[in-house]
């Protein structure tokens, strides 16, 4: 850990983590909970969502207009998102404000009142969020695979919720929800910017004080499952999701499996962008990306394409996956550490950024990795590391989710036989 990056354990639990960054002028600060929609019940899908939402909707002490007015008041913003297994709160301000953001911050996690004629306002907002969701197909098709990967489980759940469960959902599922899981044990209070480690920690035991004391244990294992979904929609595209099990963040297999999806599909010069679009024209997007989770993961490709051009789009796809199980060149796998090493480097530029990594870092691996040690893992990644992750991949229990005109997609049988030749 540099000398920069301080963190300090409070009596009660909670963790604050900063790192100096003295040639700006901004600091950026959050709360980041270790608690997503992996926690939630089936009952409650959605809760933690509906929360994020209703958090800047008022304290004891300030209306949801007073909060907006403060952080721009001077310069600031606020804003919040709502993960699988996480949920974050974050704010962005000139350094001498760093204390109002603590302030805020700490306030509507601890002191929010759930306004009831706020919380029918927002629950209209957020119904409408998820309508408009589910009229974008290269959007909602990603719920429909994580449902079909995760079948009947919390990970397989929408992060949104449904729109039966939102309709429904009362005042105090939201207060229960943020007592139990909003606890020091399961919080992180990052910061990174011009600010000084012990100012930070002060506003911090000031403004977070009032924390529930609970101590919640991680929500149930992920059950990797796969399957088939398909819808069909009158649609000018089919859009498909193709997606395999995939390695948890903390293995020896993230990096390795990382650099896969760079020279898979991470860019124009990547393999399913060459061969599938550049060469044959049979896509305007495609791409593939690893989501790596605390006990598992997915590696999935996206493609958006015509009802004609669906047939050919996966055999096509599917030889390139065969391919990369046994033929990775050096010039690519340098290329690909090229551009890994240089988004997580560039990732560093920004304050907001290096306030994220501190407190995912803490919550996944419990202590800091510093960018060196980042930088020699990817180094280390050879060619047989890169092509066993794709064997290993690869070769599990494919998830197909195809949305729109879904005909001619080939069916889950074609893909695991051909992957299986």
């Amino acid at each position: 850990m540099s000398e920069a990056v301080r963190l300090t354990r409070l009596p009660n639990g909670l963790t604050v983590v900063s790192e100096t960054m003295p040639r700006v002028e901004t600091v950026s600060i959050g709360a980041y909970v270790h608690a997503g929609t992996r926690d939630e019940t089936a009952a409650e899908n959605g809760v933690s969502h509906f929360l994020e939402h209703m958090a800047f909707k008022g304290t004891a002490k300030r209306d949801a207009a007073a909060i907006a007015r403060e952080i721009e008041n001077v310069g600031g913003h606020l804003n919040a998102y709502t993960a699988r297994e996480n949920t974050a709160y974050y704010a962005k301000v000139l350094k001498e404000d760093m204390p109002l953001a603590a302030d805020i911050l700490g306030d509507i996690l601890t002191h929010s009142t759930f306004i009831p004629e706020e919380l029918e306002r927002e629950r209209g907002v957020i119904l409408q969020e998820i309508g408009q969701a589910n009229d974008t197909p290269d959007d909602i098709v990603f719920d429909h695979f994580q449902a079909t990967a995760f079948p009947d489980q919390p990970m397989g759940r929408p992060t949104l919720g449904t729109e039966e469960v939102i309709a429904k959902m009362p005042r105090e599922a939201l207060m229960g929800y943020m007592r139990h899981h909003y606890g020091p044990s399961r919080m992180v209070v990052a910061a990174a910017g011009a600010l000084e480690h012990d100012d930070l920690v002060a506003q911090v035991k000031q403004h977070f004080a009032d924390l529930p004391t609970v101590d919640p244990a991680l929500g149930e294992p992920a059950r990797y499952t796969g399957g088939e979904f398909r819808e069909e929609r009158d649609l000018d595209q089919v859009h498909v999701v193709l997606g395999f099990e995939g390695p948890a963040v903390a293995t020896k297999w993230h990096y390795p499996t990382m650099l896969l999806s760079t020279l898979l599909g991470g860019g124009m010069s990547s393999r399913l962008f060459q061969e599938i679009r550049e060469k044959r024209g049979l896509v305007y997007s495609i791409y593939s990306f690893a989501q790596p989770f605390r006990d598992g993961g997915v590696f999935s490709i996206y493609a958006g394409t015509g009802e004609d051009q669906a047939a050919e789009l996966v055999p096509v796809t599917l030889e390139e996956l065969r391919r990369v199980q046994h033929d990775v060149t050096l010039d690519e796998l340098d290329r690909a550490k090229a551009q890994l090493r240089a988004s997580v480097l560039m990732s560093l530029e920004s304050t907001g950024s290096r306030c994220e990594q501190l407190a995912r870092q803490l919550q996944v691996h419990g202590r800091i990795i510093t960018p060196d040690e980042t930088k020699a893992k990817i180094a280390a990644v050879t060619i047989e590391d890169v092509q066993a992750a794709a064997a290993m991949i690869f070769r599990s229990r494919p998830t197909l989710a195809a949305l729109g005109p879904a005909g001619k997609v080939p069916g889950l049988s074609s893909v695991v036989e051909k992957l299986a030749a």
